[in-house]
């Protein structure tokens, strides 16, 4: 199987997809890294949604689906990938460098989005590894910090250097021009490692357990509550799975776009 990419010029057209431009690459470690590709001017999605991307397979272009990690107001698309060494994608893609080319595809979808939601208090972002990419764009969009009193961000990676984005998001997102002010008051990041030393460790479901999700400054009920908390899920199957039954035994209603409700997932990439 040969993948590749081309300069515009000799890359074909095609009716379902974008053709659009890397702008830059970042590599986190030899596992993850992330990349932007120039959006295009009719180009719209909500912040949290997904979107098929690709590289040419032949003469046939391969897809797959991607979580958006920029938010809806940003002049680019950002994402953030594994490296899979025999991926039929992703072994190619992670060699990918400024000015490169991929497809896009025009119609991004989700239910990791604030309408697939019933009012509430606080917001919690549960993720592991890329399961980080949506809830990168959610915390971004100034409209979650109009909506949510509290965002919690959790993000359960196995080692301290898949933290991606640990940097910012420790600082607050003191650095995003739209929502600084909001993030500092109300944004609260919870990374935590499971195979390494770190400050806060072991899986998602176990510290909200234990209560270390509802520890200083997390304001509010020490435990999930209906009645005020939302919360998304992304990244390990596993985590979703146990969480979801979870919820469901507190009173949590998994919602979607069509139908509001306590919780969501996304089911575009749960098995």
């Amino acid at each position: 199987m040969t993948l590749h990419t081309r300069p515009p010029a000799l890359l074909p057209e095609h009716a379902s997809f974008f053709t659009s431009g890397v702008r830059w690459v970042r590599h986190w470690n030899e596992h993850l890294f992330s990349f932007a590709i120039e959006r295009p001017a009719s180009f719209r999605f909500r912040s949290g949604e997904f979107v098929m991307i690709g590289l040419l397979n032949g003469e046939k272009p391969l897809m797959r689906a991607y979580s958006i990690a920029s938010p809806a107001w940003s002049d680019e698309l950002e994402f953030l990938s594994i490296k899979v060494p025999d991926g039929p994608l992703t072994s190619k893609l992670q060699m990918i460098r400024p000015d490169d080319h991929l497809y896009l595809g025009r119609k991004p979808t989700g239910t990791l989005v604030s309408d697939a939601l019933l009012p509430g208090k606080r917001l919690f972002l549960l993720g592991t590894g890329t399961g980080l990419a949506p809830f990168l764009s959610v915390a971004r969009d100034p409209e979650i910090y109009d909506r949510f009193a509290q965002v919690i961000m959790v993000h359960s990676v196995r080692r301290v250097s898949d933290l991606a984005y640990a940097d910012e998001l420790t600082a607050q997102l003191a650095s995003d021009p739209l929502v600084q002010e909001q993030a500092l008051l109300q944004f609260h990041y919870v990374p935590t490692v499971t195979r390494e030393p770190f400050r806060t460790g072991g899986r998602i479901q176990a510290l909200a357990e234990d209560g270390t999700l509802f520890r200083h400054p997390v304001l509010g009920p020490q435990d999930f509550d209906a009645e005020h908390d939302r919360i998304m899920l992304c990244g390990s199957m596993d985590m979703i799975r146990d969480f979801a039954a979870m919820l469901a035994a507190k009173g949590f209603i998994e919602g979607s776009n069509a139908a509001p409700g306590h919780f969501v997932i996304e089911r575009a990439f749960v098995g």
